[in-house]
């Protein structure tokens, strides 16, 4: 049965009002299928019903061919579509699948007859219901579109394989005029022009042509165009410029272009294959065809340490709104504190024990960076001023944690360095663990050996374990260098000691192992075994991070502080395990020896130990073996002993004495 019409429901690549397109592929799967023919959208009254339409999906759009029936509304539409009172088609969609402006999928309800003059041009309606309550809601999976496209009458040869046609009535997406329409624009003369132009083009006149009539207008009457003919010549594109032979144009042609495709497959690389073509083609400047880089980020990517132990660092220490922290701590491991037996009649002893004190008071970290204005404002992929401020955060923070475990790094004489008070009296700054005095931290000196046997190790942190008294489980903090050699560690028959790192956790008795890559800047450093629940850090109101900003008007510079001033200690006693490894594995164990003291007299005696430096803790100073000066009263002297070259100490040696005489 012939139809009574024809036209484009709906058209691909058409960008409606709203900015949506209609991909080319979003209702092929309507092809062959039959849907109701309705007038205006009508979905209410059954008589709003007036045919069928057939679909098919072409590779610009889906065409349809419209039957009506023969029902009062049927014939009236049809009436109104022949005398061409109603010349606009629409659809009604949904299960619409978008991206963005594009909808790649959908299913077609309905095909409707619509008055061409409500709507121009391509336009999308999106669908929206009432609630009882007044609330109106707009459906995201159901539209109307409207292609602004006119259709076809049965009497103007419609037919199902109507092509021809179908170019003649193809209206540009924005409402521009049909070719039809625009040739009819055109003069006379301009028709004639035209007619010669294409008949050049298809009787494969010669490059002459277009000058012979140039020669051949004086003899001719107006209008009265014409064109050599029988002559060999190249086929010529009328519209080249400048009259260039199409031999000597560059081209690419099909098979050239399957060609490039096939060597793209087999090199790999498209833009090669490219290339290689347009060097036989002659085609330069071929990298203006291919798109620019884009960055897969907004912002510069950091080439950064890994700071991943940062925060928990941060975020496990004891927090204190006061900034001036003191610790005391009363001796009584002394015999002299022990309880004692009585006999009757005896004197009663006092205990004694001593009471010592440390206090911390806080020390300020910053960090200052500057950016000129016109930096600022030229800057426009990405937010400079939030990316730096990003940056000063994250260094400050990882620079305070660095500080809390092992010190900054810089040395004493560094005006940046952050302060680290290295000893039990009072001081300022953040007490690193790693140079924390023995009184809150014990050192754990674990020789590897030439041939490095982990589990030897693991023993060893094992039995210093008696020296912890902090808090809780603790955590091991080390570099991955170590986590790694000791997970590869294999027992006699070749099997893994420890199969995961919560195995090895276990077996070092803590909680978790936490890598920190700024720990591989102390190379004796093995690791550290702490509960940082027994560090404390403190700020005074106004002392926690702040960030600063200022405008210097004479420089026309953006200027950022970050900064925070606060202290930091263990103030729990015997609360770390500070593992060092001996420096050299050939290394020979010594044992230092208290220095003699005779508190009458005043006089220190430094013993001759083999492997045993003695030093005045005070000054640094080396102590030469035998008497030394005799203490006025009340003095006190310092002593320190350190393992000579190739000689290291034992895990908790007594290495520090204080020696002072009594006053009269």
């Amino acid at each position: 049965m012939e139809a009574d019409f024809s036209g484009y429901a709906t058209k691909a690549g058409l960008t409606c009002s709203d900015g949506k397109v209609i991909n080319s592929e979003a209702f092929k799967d309507m092809h062959g299928k039959q849907v109701p023919l309705v007038w205006q959208h009508g979905h209410s009254e059954p008589t709003n019903v007036l045919g069928h339409a057939k679909l098919e999906a072409r590779p610009d759009g889906i065409y349809a061919y419209g039957y009506f029936n023969d029902t009062p509304a049927g014939k009236n539409a049809k009436a109104l579509v022949q005398h061409g009172d109603i010349n606009a088609l629409s659809i009604y969609a949904n299960k619409l699948v978008q991206k963005g402006k594009q909808v790649f999928h959908g299913i077609i309800r309905e095909v409707s007859l619509v008055l061409a003059g409500a709507n121009p041009g391509a336009l999308i309606d999106n669908v929206s219901i009432r609630h009882s309550d007044g609330e109106l809601v707009e459906l995201e999976d159901e539209v109307v579109i409207y292609t602004g496209l006119e259709l076809q009458h049965s009497d103007d040869g419609a037919k199902d394989d109507a092509k021809e046609d179908d170019k003649d009535d193809v209206t540009h997406a924005d409402g521009d005029q049909s070719l039809r329409e625009v040739y009819e624009t055109l003069s006379e003369e301009q028709k004639n022009l035209l007619h010669y132009m294409v008949g050049v083009a298809l009787d494969g006149g010669s490059d002459d042509s277009m000058e012979q009539s140039d020669k051949d207008d004086d003899t001719k009457d107006e209008g009265d165009l014409t064109h050599k003919e029988g002559e060999d010549g190249m086929t010529r594109n009328v519209f080249e410029q400048n009259g260039a032979k199409a031999e000597e144009k560059n081209s690419l042609s099909h098979a050239d272009m399957q060609g490039i495709v096939a060597d793209a497959m087999k090199t790999g690389s498209l833009k090669g294959a490219v290339e290689a073509y347009a060097l036989q083609h002659g085609i330069e400047n071929m990298e203006t065809l291919f798109p620019d880089a884009k960055t897969l980020n907004n912002t510069p990517e950091w080439n950064k340490r890994r700071t991943e132990w940062v925060q928990g660092v941060l975020g496990s220490v004891r927090r204190s709104p006061f900034s001036r922290v003191k610790s005391i701590v009363a001796d009584i491991t002394q015999p002299e504190a022990r309880a004692k037996g009585y006999i009757k009649g005896h004197y009663k002893k006092e205990e004694w024990f001593s009471v010592t004190k440390r206090t911390t008071s806080p020390t300020t970290v910053y960090k200052k960076q500057k950016l000129d204005r016109d930096d600022v404002v030229d800057i426009t992929d990405f937010d400079v001023v939030a990316w730096i401020k990003g940056e000063m955060r994250l260094m400050l923070e990882e620079e305070i944690a660095r500080a809390i475990l092992i010190g900054d790094g810089r040395d004493v004489s560094d005006e940046d360095k952050i302060k680290d008070p290295m000893a039990a009296t009072s001081g300022d700054g953040l007490r690193s663990i790693v140079n924390e005095h023995e009184l809150y931290a014990t050192t754990v000196n674990v020789n590897i050996g030439a041939t490095p046997d982990y589990y030897e190790v693991v023993k060893a942190i094992m039995r210093a374990r008696r020296f912890y008294k902090g808090t809780g489980q603790p955590t091991f903090y080390t570099t991955n260098q170590v986590v790694v050699e000791m997970m590869l560690t294999e027992d006699s028959f070749g099997r893994p000691r420890w199969s995961t790192r919560e195995a090895l956790a276990a077996a070092l008795m803590v909680d978790k192992i936490v890598e920190v890559e700024v720990m591989e800047d102390v190379p004796d450093l093995f690791g550290i075994i702490v509960n940082l629940a027994d560090y404390n850090v403190g700020a005074d109101r106004g002392g926690e991070v702040n960030l600063f900003d200022d405008f210097d008007i004479d420089y026309n510079q953006l200027k950022y502080l970050i900064e925070t001033r606060i202290s930091g200690a263990l103030v729990k006693i015997k609360s770390a395990l500070i593992i060092k490894k001996v420096a050299d594995p050939t290394d020979t164990l010594a044992t230092p020896v208290k220095p003699a003291f005779a508190p009458a007299t005043g006089v220190v005696t430094i013993p001759t130990v083999t492997g045993v430096v003695y030093k005045n803790a005070d000054t640094d100073a080396t102590l030469t073996a035998g008497a030394q000066t005799a203490l006025a009263a009340g003095a006190t002297l310092n002593v320190r002993a350190e393992p000579a070259a190739d000689y290291y100490f034992a895990t908790n040696a007594e290495d520090e004495w204080s020696f002072t005489r009594p006053t009269a």
